[in-house]
């Protein structure tokens, strides 16, 4: 967006990022996309751990790391020297956000927790985003997305019919923690813009999975029978499931009891329409493995194209189950520019990511993206902006403090 004014809400807000991994990395990338100056503070010499969670690699770069950490610049500070602390306090003083992901006996070692940055810092947004929070019993273990999603329930309704417990296979839990980090932060970001004050916000992993199983655990509360693996086939809704077809596998969504009269007209069987057992969602709930039998056996009588052209003309909500390589060519998501380029690393090719899951009507569709940083390449104009002087700047890189 350079030679323009930046329009994007958050534009002028300072965000400094102790995180590494997914979780809090992916907050702050939002917040960037959003218009924050992100400063990434990183070990010297390693960097964030995600730095070397491939292959693949473009240009020496992880496209995992790549995909959180667009549209931020990275400094190497050493942590555990004292000039390193001093010197990200120093960021701190100038900061209105700070974003950390370390386990909280890490934090107190380091002088780094909520007790002692806070009041240093009083206007400052404290955002700890762990594996399982700030107090509790666990509040101390190392926190990664597979322990979360089965730690808090997703695996248990994830899988095959009458299979082991599955994972979602995307860092599904990291990913809605640093939506809810993002969200959190914005919102304190208002209340300090009206009284000044700070803020200590607390996201976690664990906590993340019990949002994302919300209406299950509302339901299995009031009575539901506790789910297990069925292979996407026990909606409260029936039918709301994958079918096979002649020739690849759809999805069909009927959210009504005229969509379901629809569906019997579109799949020729109007005996099913007719049935009064089967006319609301609880009769299909009750007949539901009987109803499945006959709506599977039809189904494969013809290819799907075939029944998604019948069902969409009949206003069916229904869809492809596509591969990865089809929903980059999907008509609609290339519309919507829903995948992103950056610069490559070292003159590397570019790197394509998703982008920002929302559109503002205030930012340009085109607006640019910068890539994620190497490591350290911001690291002397960020200590100069902090107050430091070339000279200092040049002490603490000879002392390895920062790189």
């Amino acid at each position: 967006m350079s030679g323009t004014p930046d329009t994007r809400p958050l534009a002028g807000v300072r965000v400094i990022d102790i995180s590494t991994s997914i979780a809090a990395p992916t907050a702050t990338m939002y917040l960037a996309d959003l218009g924050a100056d992100v400063i990434k503070v990183e070990r010297p010499g390693t960097g964030d751990d995600a730095r070397t969670w491939g292959p693949p690699f473009v240009g020496g770069q992880a496209p995992w790391f790549a995909a959180a950490n667009r549209n931020k610049r990275s400094i190497c500070l050493d942590l555990h020297h004292p000039a390193g602390r001093e010197a990200l306090f120093q960021l701190l003083e100038g900061a209105d956000v700070f974003v950390e992901s370390l386990t909280p006996g890490k934090l107190a070692k380091l002088g780094l927790d909520p007790d002692s940055v806070r009041p240093r810092v009083p206007r400052l947004i404290y955002c700890a985003i762990s594996g399982f929070g700030l107090d509790g019993p666990d509040h101390d273990q190392p926190g990664y997305d597979l322990i979360a999603q089965a730690r808090g329930g997703l695996m248990s309704v994830t899988g095959a019919t009458g299979g082991p417990p599955q994972r979602v296979s995307t860092a599904l839990s990291d990913i809605v923690a640093g939506m809810v980090a993002a969200f959190a932060v914005t919102a304190a970001l208002r209340r300090q813009l009206q009284t000044g004050e700070g803020e200590l916000i607390d996201v976690n992993l664990l906590e993340a999975n019990l949002a994302l199983l919300g209406p299950r655990i509302a339901s299995f509360l009031a009575g539901e029978p506790e789910p297990r693996p069925s292979g996407a086939t026990d909606s409260v809704i029936a039918i709301y499931q994958p079918f096979e077809t002649a020739d690849r596998s759809i999805v069909i969504a009927v959210g009504t009891d005229a969509m379901w009269v629809r569906l019997c007209d579109a799949l020729e069987m109007p005996e099913l329409a007719k049935d009064e057992r089967l006319a609301t969602n609880e009769g299909r709930r009750e007949h539901r493995e009987e109803l499945v039998g006959l709506l599977a056996e039809r189904l494969l009588s013809a290819d799907a194209e075939t029944w998604l052209a019948r069902l969409r003309a009949a206003a069916i909500p229904c869809a492809p189950v596509q591969f990865l390589s089809e929903v980059l060519a999907d008509p609609q998501v290339r519309a919507r520019g829903a995948i992103v380029e950056t610069s490559g690393p070292n003159g590397a090719a570019p790197i394509s990511m998703v982008g920002s899951p929302w559109r503002l009507g205030s930012t340009p569709d085109d607006a640019e993206h910068r890539p994620a940083p190497l490591l350290g390449d911001a690291t002397r104009d960020v200590l100069r902006e902090a107050g430091y002087g070339d000279n200092e700047v040049d002490q603490l890189i000879e002392e390895g403090v920062a790189m």
